[in-house]
């Protein structure tokens, strides 16, 4: 196995860059984000680190990603898929021993967050990490618990013999800020290249089965949260319905995820009323249409293409 160096803390802006290091962003027009996003990624990493895939931007984005010194990738919209998309950048950084993940809305919250990530592979047996992520600035009570209650101040290492501990949670992960050691996403396959979304999930379940272990890494840190309409968490919903019932095989050492649920909602309801008590209802139907969403996508198969596409927020994938 080709282990990355020990010390990462070259990875900071201004010192000796890491020739093993590649960071992965995905975008979309980003335009809108790009000046906070860009800085704060700049104060981490060289711009010759940085590997930009585009799904064919209407808004510049390529453009500034491009002006920042970045490398950039252009794909066309209809062609990006979560886990091939995600490989397609793996491939595209043949000598990175570290693969890092970012999404464009994700603010990286420190200049070192990149290399406190990083310090996780110091253990050989880490064969992947995820950082800690904060709320954004402003967001409301639903959208804050949803990243306190995910993401708490406490890091935590998996493995496979602790699962019938953590059930389901040990899959947990996030590709928003989510790094990967080569060598154990070659032995696992990579990232499944057809799946709606939820290839971090995949790739972890893939890792623990074969003996990697995973790290949350708390003091690593992105300001990354959504605002989601009704419908929006509706139909997110039902995606997730639809990779767990695709990957049922995969998750089913695992257990269910039906009670991770419970606890989200007993600790959600705790939380908005105290910060904000109008906001309860909201969160209660928010909730009964999350529930119904995962249960359709979970029945997909009984239903027809052009329905799928209609209740699905990943209308590419319905090709």
């Amino acid at each position: 196995m080709k282990n990355p160096p020990s010390d990462f803390s070259g990875l900071t802006h201004g010192r000796h860059a890491s020739t093993s290091l590649g960071v992965i962003v995905p975008t979309l027009n980003a335009a809108n984000d790009w000046s906070v996003f860009s800085a704060a990624l700049l104060k981490n990493v060289t711009p010759d680190q940085v590997l930009i895939i585009d799904s064919s931007s209407t808004d510049g984005t390529a453009e500034l990603a491009k002006a920042s010194g970045f490398r950039v990738e252009t794909i066309s919209r209809s062609d990006f898929n979560h886990g091939a998309t995600r490989q397609l950048g793996v491939n595209l950084f043949p000598d990175a021993d570290i693969l890092i993940f970012l999404t464009q809305d994700a603010e990286l919250a420190s200049g070192d967050a990149i290399a406190r990530l990083c310090k996780a592979f110091d253990d050989e047996e880490v064969g992947a990490a995820y950082g800690r992520q904060l709320p954004r600035r402003g967001a409301g009570a639903i959208e804050a618990h949803a990243r306190l209650f995910n993401y708490p101040a406490a890091s935590q290492m998996r493995s496979a013999n602790g699962q019938g501990t953590l059930g389901f949670k040990s899959l947990f992960f996030s590709n928003s800020f989510g790094a990967y050691r080569r060598a154990a996403l070659q032995a696992v396959g990579g990232f499944p290249e057809d799946v709606i979304f939820g290839e971090d999930t995949v790739t972890v379940a893939h890792l623990l089965q074969h003996g990697w272990k995973v790290s949350y890494v708390a003091d690593a840190a992105v300001r990354h949260s959504h605002v989601y309409s009704m419908s929006q968490e509706f139909r997110r919903y039902f995606d997730i319905g639809v990779l767990h019932s695709r990957e049922a095989a995969t998750f089913a050492p695992f257990g269910k995820a039906s009670g991770e649920g419970k606890k989200f909602i007993k600790s959600e309801t705790a939380f908005v009323s105290r910060r904000a008590p109008h906001l309860l209802l909201s969160a209660w139907l928010r909730t009964a249409l999350k529930l119904f969403g995962y249960r359709l996508g979970r029945r997909e198969q009984w239903m027809p293409l052009a329905l799928k596409r209609r209740l699905s927020m990943s209308t590419s994938f319905w090709k």
